[in-house]
Protein backbone atom coordinates (compact mmCIF):
# COMPACT_ATOMS: atom_id res chain seq x y z
CA UNK A 1 0.00 0.00 0.00
CA UNK A 2 1.36 2.93 -0.99
CA UNK A 3 1.54 6.56 0.79
CA UNK A 4 -1.31 7.97 -1.35
CA UNK A 5 -3.56 5.36 -0.90
CA UNK A 6 -3.14 5.32 2.61
CA UNK A 7 -3.28 9.04 3.11
CA UNK A 8 -6.95 8.74 1.04
CA UNK A 9 -8.08 5.84 3.34
CA UNK A 10 -7.25 8.17 6.29
CA UNK A 11 -8.54 10.92 4.98
CA UNK A 12 -11.79 8.94 3.87
CA UNK A 13 -12.11 7.14 7.63
CA UNK A 14 -12.05 11.04 9.15
CA UNK A 15 -14.19 12.29 6.58
CA UNK A 16 -16.94 9.61 7.42
CA UNK A 17 -16.78 10.00 11.41
CA UNK A 18 -17.31 13.77 10.75
CA UNK A 19 -20.35 13.23 9.03
CA UNK A 20 -21.85 11.05 11.81
CA UNK A 21 -20.59 13.34 14.28
CA UNK A 22 -22.36 16.23 12.41
CA UNK A 23 -25.04 14.55 11.08
CA UNK A 24 -27.61 14.93 14.78
CA UNK A 25 -26.67 18.88 14.69
CA UNK A 26 -27.42 19.65 10.93
CA UNK A 27 -30.56 16.81 11.64
CA UNK A 28 -31.27 19.52 14.37
CA UNK A 29 -31.24 22.60 12.55
CA UNK A 30 -33.51 20.86 9.08
CA UNK A 31 -36.27 20.12 11.92
CA UNK A 32 -36.27 23.85 13.49
CA UNK A 33 -37.14 24.71 10.05
CA UNK A 34 -40.05 22.07 9.57
CA UNK A 35 -43.69 22.98 9.84
CA UNK A 36 -45.71 21.37 13.10
CA UNK A 37 -45.81 17.38 12.92
CA UNK A 38 -43.63 17.27 9.74
CA UNK A 39 -40.70 15.41 11.50
CA UNK A 40 -43.09 13.32 13.10
CA UNK A 41 -43.56 10.85 9.40
CA UNK A 42 -42.31 7.84 9.14
CA UNK A 43 -39.40 7.78 7.81
CA UNK A 44 -38.40 10.78 9.46
CA UNK A 45 -37.67 13.41 6.45
CA UNK A 46 -33.96 15.12 6.10
CA UNK A 47 -35.16 17.88 4.81
CA UNK A 48 -38.51 20.31 5.45
CA UNK A 49 -40.36 20.47 2.20
CA UNK A 50 -41.01 24.19 2.78
CA UNK A 51 -38.83 25.85 5.43
CA UNK A 52 -40.38 28.31 8.16
CA UNK A 53 -39.48 30.61 10.84
CA UNK A 54 -42.17 29.57 12.57
CA UNK A 55 -41.02 27.68 15.37
CA UNK A 56 -38.16 30.23 16.11
CA UNK A 57 -41.52 32.93 16.26
CA UNK A 58 -43.62 31.13 18.36
CA UNK A 59 -40.01 30.55 20.96
CA UNK A 60 -39.51 34.40 20.98
CA UNK A 61 -42.99 34.86 20.94
CA UNK A 62 -43.24 33.30 24.48
CA UNK A 63 -42.90 35.74 27.22
CA UNK A 64 -39.66 35.88 28.67
CA UNK A 65 -37.82 33.59 26.45
CA UNK A 66 -35.42 36.80 25.01
CA UNK A 67 -35.41 37.43 29.34
CA UNK A 68 -33.64 33.52 29.87
CA UNK A 69 -31.27 34.05 26.42
CA UNK A 70 -29.57 37.46 28.33
CA UNK A 71 -29.68 35.83 31.53
CA UNK A 72 -27.72 32.89 30.38
CA UNK A 73 -25.30 35.33 28.72
CA UNK A 74 -25.07 37.39 31.77
CA UNK A 75 -24.59 34.66 33.87
CA UNK A 76 -21.59 32.70 31.44
CA UNK A 77 -20.31 35.90 30.79
CA UNK A 78 -19.40 36.43 34.39
CA UNK A 79 -18.42 33.52 35.94
CA UNK A 80 -16.26 33.01 32.86
CA UNK A 81 -14.14 37.10 33.43
CA UNK A 82 -14.37 35.90 37.80
CA UNK A 83 -13.05 31.82 36.93
CA UNK A 84 -10.55 33.74 34.82
CA UNK A 85 -9.33 35.84 37.15
CA UNK A 86 -9.16 33.37 40.57
CA UNK A 87 -7.73 30.37 38.43
CA UNK A 88 -4.90 32.35 36.74
CA UNK A 89 -3.69 33.79 40.46
CA UNK A 90 -4.36 30.65 42.50
CA UNK A 91 -3.02 28.78 38.97
CA UNK A 92 0.56 30.59 38.76
CA UNK A 93 0.93 31.00 42.67
CA UNK A 94 0.87 27.14 42.93
CA UNK A 95 3.26 26.64 40.26
CA UNK A 96 6.08 30.21 40.92
CA UNK A 97 5.40 31.33 44.42
CA UNK A 98 6.87 29.92 47.56
CA UNK A 99 4.25 29.87 50.47
CA UNK A 100 3.94 27.83 53.50
CA UNK A 101 2.23 24.59 52.83
CA UNK A 102 1.23 25.34 48.83
CA UNK A 103 2.45 21.60 48.02
CA UNK A 104 0.05 20.18 50.59
CA UNK A 105 -2.35 22.45 49.96
CA UNK A 106 -2.21 21.81 45.85
CA UNK A 107 -2.84 17.57 47.24
CA UNK A 108 -5.78 18.46 49.11
CA UNK A 109 -7.39 20.34 46.42
CA UNK A 110 -6.64 17.43 43.67
CA UNK A 111 -8.25 15.00 46.09
CA UNK A 112 -11.25 17.40 46.09
CA UNK A 113 -11.75 16.40 42.93
CA UNK A 114 -12.79 12.97 43.23
CA UNK A 115 -15.91 14.03 45.40
CA UNK A 116 -18.89 13.96 43.24
CA UNK A 117 -20.56 17.44 42.53
CA UNK A 118 -23.70 16.31 43.23
CA UNK A 119 -22.74 15.59 47.12
CA UNK A 120 -21.83 18.85 47.76
CA UNK A 121 -25.09 20.52 46.24
CA UNK A 122 -27.04 20.60 49.52
CA UNK A 123 -24.31 21.88 51.74
CA UNK A 124 -23.65 24.42 48.88
CA UNK A 125 -27.32 25.55 49.13
CA UNK A 126 -27.31 25.76 52.43
CA UNK A 127 -24.54 28.16 52.68
CA UNK A 128 -25.78 30.42 49.18
CA UNK A 129 -29.11 30.44 51.65
CA UNK A 130 -26.86 31.90 55.08
CA UNK A 131 -25.67 34.30 52.32
CA UNK A 132 -29.12 35.19 51.43
CA UNK A 133 -27.67 34.03 47.66
CA UNK A 134 -30.50 31.67 47.31
CA UNK A 135 -32.66 32.98 44.29
CA UNK A 136 -30.17 35.26 42.85
CA UNK A 137 -27.65 34.94 39.72
CA UNK A 138 -24.98 35.71 42.49
CA UNK A 139 -25.50 32.50 43.78
CA UNK A 140 -24.84 30.51 40.60
CA UNK A 141 -21.77 32.87 39.47
CA UNK A 142 -19.94 32.54 43.05
CA UNK A 143 -19.81 28.87 43.63
CA UNK A 144 -18.19 28.51 40.07
CA UNK A 145 -15.81 32.08 40.63
CA UNK A 146 -13.17 29.15 41.07
CA UNK A 147 -12.72 25.59 39.96
CA UNK A 148 -10.03 22.90 40.98
CA UNK A 149 -9.45 21.64 37.40
CA UNK A 150 -8.88 25.69 36.09
CA UNK A 151 -6.35 25.76 39.02
CA UNK A 152 -4.62 22.34 37.97
CA UNK A 153 -4.54 23.34 34.37
CA UNK A 154 -2.81 26.55 34.77
CA UNK A 155 -0.66 25.84 37.06
CA UNK A 156 0.57 23.14 35.13
CA UNK A 157 0.65 25.48 31.89
CA UNK A 158 2.51 27.99 33.99
CA UNK A 159 5.50 25.57 35.22
CA UNK A 160 6.86 25.79 31.88
CA UNK A 161 7.26 29.49 32.18
CA UNK A 162 11.45 29.41 32.98
CA UNK A 163 12.30 30.92 36.41
CA UNK A 164 15.22 33.12 34.56
CA UNK A 165 12.58 35.15 33.14
CA UNK A 166 10.94 36.08 36.69
CA UNK A 167 14.38 36.49 38.76
CA UNK A 168 15.55 38.65 35.82
CA UNK A 169 12.34 40.98 36.14
CA UNK A 170 12.69 40.95 39.86
CA UNK A 171 16.65 41.95 39.91
CA UNK A 172 14.73 44.55 37.78
CA UNK A 173 13.07 46.11 39.91
CA UNK A 174 9.35 44.60 38.95
CA UNK A 175 7.04 43.83 41.39
CA UNK A 176 4.86 40.98 41.74
CA UNK A 177 1.51 42.05 40.39
CA UNK A 178 3.32 43.79 37.23
CA UNK A 179 5.39 40.30 36.86
CA UNK A 180 2.23 38.60 36.38
CA UNK A 181 0.11 41.20 34.33
CA UNK A 182 3.08 42.19 31.59
CA UNK A 183 5.01 38.46 31.67
CA UNK A 184 3.09 35.94 32.93
CA UNK A 185 -0.33 36.65 31.24
CA UNK A 186 0.70 37.36 27.51
CA UNK A 187 3.00 33.88 27.88
CA UNK A 188 -0.40 32.01 29.53
CA UNK A 189 -2.56 33.24 25.99
CA UNK A 190 -3.05 29.64 24.66
CA UNK A 191 -4.30 28.39 28.14
CA UNK A 192 -6.50 31.40 28.97
CA UNK A 193 -8.66 30.89 25.68
CA UNK A 194 -8.77 27.44 26.28
CA UNK A 195 -9.51 27.53 29.90
CA UNK A 196 -12.40 29.94 28.63
CA UNK A 197 -13.94 28.28 26.20
CA UNK A 198 -13.97 25.08 28.82
CA UNK A 199 -15.37 27.77 31.37
CA UNK A 200 -18.57 29.40 29.14
CA UNK A 201 -19.74 25.90 27.60
CA UNK A 202 -19.99 24.42 31.42
CA UNK A 203 -21.59 27.38 32.49
CA UNK A 204 -23.85 27.58 29.39
CA UNK A 205 -25.08 24.37 29.51
CA UNK A 206 -25.14 24.00 33.13
CA UNK A 207 -28.83 22.78 34.30
CA UNK A 208 -28.99 21.49 37.70
CA UNK A 209 -27.46 23.89 39.97
CA UNK A 210 -29.41 26.91 38.23
CA UNK A 211 -32.28 24.98 38.50
CA UNK A 212 -31.80 24.20 42.49
CA UNK A 213 -30.68 27.36 43.00
CA UNK A 214 -33.02 29.77 41.29
CA UNK A 215 -36.65 29.59 42.11
CA UNK A 216 -37.76 32.64 40.55
CA UNK A 217 -38.91 31.99 36.82
CA UNK A 218 -38.12 35.20 36.08
CA UNK A 219 -34.01 34.10 36.62
CA UNK A 220 -33.83 30.96 35.18
CA UNK A 221 -31.36 30.32 32.55
CA UNK A 222 -31.96 29.53 29.21
CA UNK A 223 -31.44 25.73 29.66
CA UNK A 224 -33.78 25.64 32.62
CA UNK A 225 -36.23 27.56 30.31
CA UNK A 226 -36.40 24.68 27.77
CA UNK A 227 -36.48 22.11 30.01
CA UNK A 228 -40.02 24.09 31.20
CA UNK A 229 -41.15 24.31 27.58
CA UNK A 230 -40.52 20.69 26.69
CA UNK A 231 -43.10 19.42 29.16
CA UNK A 232 -45.43 21.80 27.70
CA UNK A 233 -44.71 21.18 24.24
CA UNK A 234 -43.81 16.98 24.91
CA UNK A 235 -44.83 16.13 21.19
CA UNK A 236 -43.67 19.25 19.24
CA UNK A 237 -40.51 18.19 18.08
CA UNK A 238 -40.09 21.16 15.52
CA UNK A 239 -40.09 23.53 18.50
CA UNK A 240 -37.95 21.69 20.79
CA UNK A 241 -34.99 21.63 17.71
CA UNK A 242 -35.40 25.45 17.07
CA UNK A 243 -34.76 25.73 21.09
CA UNK A 244 -31.58 23.41 20.68
CA UNK A 245 -30.52 25.64 17.93
CA UNK A 246 -30.84 28.85 20.15
CA UNK A 247 -28.69 27.05 22.81
CA UNK A 248 -26.31 25.42 20.75
CA UNK A 249 -25.69 27.98 18.35
CA UNK A 250 -23.37 31.01 20.75
CA UNK A 251 -21.11 28.59 22.07
CA UNK A 252 -20.77 26.64 18.50
CA UNK A 253 -20.08 30.22 17.32
CA UNK A 254 -17.53 31.32 20.03
CA UNK A 255 -16.26 27.65 19.53
CA UNK A 256 -15.35 28.47 15.94
CA UNK A 257 -14.23 31.90 16.78
CA UNK A 258 -11.74 30.86 19.31
CA UNK A 259 -10.91 27.47 17.55
CA UNK A 260 -7.46 28.83 16.34
CA UNK A 261 -6.16 29.83 20.17
CA UNK A 262 -7.84 26.47 21.49
CA UNK A 263 -6.21 24.37 18.86
CA UNK A 264 -2.94 26.18 19.81
CA UNK A 265 -3.36 25.61 23.31
CA UNK A 266 -3.81 21.92 23.15
CA UNK A 267 -0.62 21.64 20.98
CA UNK A 268 2.09 24.22 22.91
CA UNK A 269 0.61 22.35 25.94
CA UNK A 270 1.45 18.77 24.51
CA UNK A 271 4.70 19.64 23.20
CA UNK A 272 6.14 21.24 26.73
CA UNK A 273 4.59 18.18 28.89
Amino acid sequence: MNARLAGALVNGALIGLAAVALFPLAWMLSVSFMAHGEASAFPPPLLPQSPTLDNYRQLFGRDGMGRYFANSVLIASAITVFSLAFNLAAGYAFAKLRFAGRDRLFQALLGALVIPAQVAMIPLFLLMKSLGLVNSFGGVIVPAMAGIFGIFLVRQYARTIPDELLEAARIDGAGELRIFVRIVLPLLKPIIVTLAIFTFLASWNDFMWPLIVLGDQSHHTLPVALASLSREHVMDNELMMSGAVVTVLPVLLLFLALQRYYIEGLLIGSVKG
